[in-house]
């Protein structure tokens, strides 16, 4: 395994050290945009390149061939040479003829991304793990690539703020941005936020929405570890119990939840967040919760909770609850989407696979030369799940703008040396937008010593 560093890229270089307001990226040149454009009005091949070969990757580029006869995988990149040959030989028993993978084609190591977006590809496909996702979304936009980008889209106030930079340079490029968060491309849930934006259920009076499973990549114990194997490898390795890495399950899973949520809400931020977590199964050295519950305030004094857990032995459930004045519209993974109430309405129609779907949205646009861009609602549902992990880890009340009323810290009793009372400390700001957090570290080798920090703890842990 090669010991390769990340890129010279820094996010930090989009951030101003006094202020944390944006840096615009020099302008690139649209070349490969418009390349990328005849290439689509010929209907000649358009080359994918897939970084992240996991199973969520592998399964994005099968959805990507299924969307495009006349499309081919033609590059991969990975943290680990593994995962490409796995993801080759099984993309390989679907598409026998077009995966064409040379090679030099097959890019590994934490600057592999790079390679890749480098290597000629029209269309690039982001499924690594989230916390790298901002330098890869970067790229891309940089290179004037077409992207599909896995959610979540961020890990970290800093990270979105980059990713947010990115979105709005693919705007100015005019580059097709499909995200992840496949239940908007869903012909059911299509048709539900219609009829509730329509007005059927009234006006929205409260949200539940659940997100129950079992442990995604549970974290091994501290004697698997290979002996010689670097803190940063290990730590990319099991990415998911890694809050630098994954962004904690209520930001990498049960963001498909808060999305739903963000849609009802048509896509305008809360107002605050008040949260509990915690985690019951041993963490095995990852500093990850396996359980949250947030309720999120919006405009009007309306409450919507998301809750998710993942532990095993438990009830299990993905459900959505939204109450309105009329009545209440019911999405879950079992019987079809229904609305009780004043207007009875049930899902009738055929549900075709969302995953497909999202894809064949991203290739019928470059094909049509057409653009979509879902760049703004998927930083807006990420920052919003950051938001309330760190309402969990902190125990504290987070506000999303600055203009809302700041929580005052506890007052200091005693005297100091001086014979004088303490003074109170200065107010804290704990508004969302003005969070300064990077969990992400620069620049770090394989090799490399990392202390990713401890389990968080409620009324300890501060918010940054």
């Amino acid at each position: 395994m090669s010991d390769q560093a990340v890129s010279a890229f820094s996010r930090r270089r989009f951030i101003n050290a006094s202020g944390g307001a944006l840096l615009a990226p020099a302008v690139l040149t649209t070349v490969t945009t418009l390349r990328a454009q005849q290439k689509a009005d010929s209907n000649e091949t358009l080359k994918i390149g897939l970084i992240g070969c996991g199973g969520r990757g592998t399964g994005a580029a099968a959805q990507a061939l299924g969307a495009d006869y006349n499309a081919k995988i033609v590059a991969m990149a990975d943290a680990f040479d593994t995962q490409i040959e796995n993801s080759i030989k099984n993309l390989s028993t679907q598409f026998p003829d077009r995966v064409d993978v040379k090679p030099d084609k097959k890019f590994t190591g934490l600057d592999a991304y790079q390679k890749l977006i480098d290597s000629g590809v029209d269309v690039v496909l982001l499924a690594s793990p989230p916390g790298f996702r901002p330098q890869h979304l970067t790229a891309a936009v940089e290179a004037g690539k077409h992207i599909f980008c896995e959610k979540p889209m961020a890990v970290d106030a800093a990270g979105y703020r980059v990713a947010q930079a990115a979105v709005e340079k693919a705007k100015q490029k005019k580059l097709n941005l499909v995200a992840g968060f496949c239940w908007r491309y869903s012909t059911s849930r299509i048709e539900c936020y219609k009829r509730l934006h329509d007005g059927q259920i009234g006006d929205i009076t409260g949200i539940l929405a659940t997100y129950y499973a079992g442990p995604v990549k549970p974290m091994p114990p501290a004697e698997g570890r290979p002996a010689g194997m670097g803190d940063v490898e290990w730590q990319v390795r099991n990415w998911y119990n890694f809050s630098w890495l994954s962004g904690d399950s209520i930001v990498e899973q049960a963001v498909h939840s808060l999305d739903k949520i963000c849609w009802a809400m048509k896509d305008q931020p809360p107002v605050s967040v008040i949260a509990t977590g915690g985690r019951q199964r041993p963490a095995e050295a990852g500093n990850i919760f396996d359980h949250f519950h947030a309720a999120f305030e919006w405009d009007g004094g309306i409450i919507c909770h998301l809750t998710n857990r993942q532990v095993t032995g438990c009830h299990n459930e993905v459900f959505d609850n939204i109450q309105g004045t009329k009545g209440r519209l019911v999405i879950g993974k079992g019987p079809a989407p229904y609305i009780d109430g004043e207007k009875r309405w049930r899902w009738r129609g055929e549900e075709k696979n969302m995953y497909d779907l999202e894809h064949m949205a991203l290739f019928n646009a470059i094909r049509k030369g057409e653009v979509i861009n879902d760049g703004d609602r998927m930083m807006s549902s990420t920052l919003i799940a950051i938001m309330g992990r760190e309402a969990a880890y902190t125990g504290q009340k987070l506000v999303w703008k600055d203009d809302a009323p700041a929580a005052p810290l506890p007052a200091q009793g005693g005297k100091g040396k001086d014979g004088k009372k303490d003074k109170a400390p200065e107010r804290a700001s704990l508004a969302m937008m003005s969070s300064k957090q990077d969990l992400a570290p620069d620049n770090l080798k394989f090799s490399d010593t990392f202390d990713p920090g401890p389990l968080p703890r409620p009324g300890i842990t501060k918010f940054v």
